[in-house]
């Protein structure tokens, strides 16, 4: 996912998608440790994926404050 796609995501959506990515990045680091995980740099892509959603979130809310 592309910076440029997570700004365009409203609040709501921001948050789901970064509930979804956590839950799936519970269910690759499970299947690390079973050995069954088919692509490792998954969970790589998968905790960026998590930082730019919460990036986004962090600037959306400090734009925000600052404008209230």
């Amino acid at each position: 996912m592309k910076p440029t796609e997570v700004r365009q995501l409203s609040a709501e959506e921001l948050e789901s998608k970064l509930k979804d990515l956590k839950a799936e990045l519970f269910n690759l680091r499970f299947q690390l440790t079973i050995n069954q995980l088919d692509n490792p740099m998954r969970i790589k892509a998968v905790k960026k994926d998590i930082a730019r959603i919460k990036t986004v979130l962090r600037e959306n809310e400090l734009r925000n404050s600052a404008n209230a």
